[in-house]
């Protein structure tokens, strides 16, 4: 389970997308997760599936591989479509002429269809984020973040500081994952058991895992500060960068694209 997170990780390939600048990818990945909060009908969620697959397959990525993170966050999904499937109040849904209440507990039509609205949205949201990241290696997406924020300087605002932070903290979602798969399988050598019982106590049987893994975490934290202070690091200020950031056609491209998805959603919000 831990191994199909895909969020933080950079898949290289030779394609459009990877060759795209890390600006353009970051603004077009933020406007495809706000038109995902306004599509509320199939047909949007039909055209936002293939926009994504026809994205995956511009991006030279295995459909499979984008498909896999979403996994790690099946329980999250049932478990707000439940939320909303039985507490959103109004029509009550008959199933074979017995009405589907069980006390406080009831399924309305409109909770039915807010608990597919919810889910697909969760599901689309990861799968955006994910093709960001995959097709983004961290240096230029700490590049890209800094630059979407340096107008933000003139108040303060620590622009290169931020986006380290940010991309550090993105880099290093599959290597504590890694380490937490090899803390798991070492205490299951030895006898432990993480996958019998209820929710529970599944829960409890993690707990040992949290100890050598934060051990693990503040080491390599301070590996990092070490490493980052023999290479003279001193922020922001100063820096210089191998590749300048440049704007091209294909970034152009990519922004009419995405405003004719944009476009696509808004329509089909109106007229469907």
């Amino acid at each position: 389970m831990l191994k199909d997170i895909t969020l933080g990780q950079f898949y290289p390939a030779e394609s459009p997308v990877h060759r795209m600048d890390p600006r353009v990818k970051i603004m077009a990945a933020l406007a495809f997760i706000v038109a995902i909060f306004f599509v509320d009908n199939l047909w949007g969620f039909l055209f936002t599936a293939i926009f994504v697959i026809c994205v995956t397959k511009l991006s030279s990525l295995r459909l499979s591989m984008v498909v896999r993170g979403i996994k790690p966050i099946l329980f999250l999904v049932m478990f707000t479509a439940l939320i909303n499937m039985f507490m959103t109040g109004g029509e009550i849904v008959v199933l074979f002429g017995y009405p589907l209440e069980w006390g406080p507990l009831k399924v309305s039509r409109e909770g039915v269809y807010n608990a597919v609205v919810m889910a697909l949205r969760l599901v689309f949201l990861v799968t955006g984020t994910s093709l960001l990241t995959l097709t983004t290696s961290p240096i230029l997406l700490t590049d890209g973040i800094e630059r979407l924020l340096s107008p933000f300087r003139r108040i303060g605002l620590p622009a290169h500081e931020l986006a380290m932070m940010m991309t550090i903290a993105l880099r290093f979602i599959p290597t504590l994952l890694e380490e937490t798969d090899k803390i798991m399988k070492a205490q299951m050598a030895r006898g432990a058991d993480f996958e019998s019982g209820n929710l529970i106590k599944r829960a409890k049987a993690l707990i040992p895992i949290l100890v050598p893994l934060f051990i693990s975490s503040f080491r390599r934290a301070d590996e990092l500060a070490t490493a980052m202070e023999c290479r003279c690091y001193r922020g922001g200020e100063g820096r210089t960068r191998l590749r300048e950031l440049k704007i091209c056609g294909r970034d152009y491209g990519a922004g009419i694209i995405m405003f004719c998805f944009i476009t696509g959603i808004a329509l089909l919000g109106i007229y469907c």
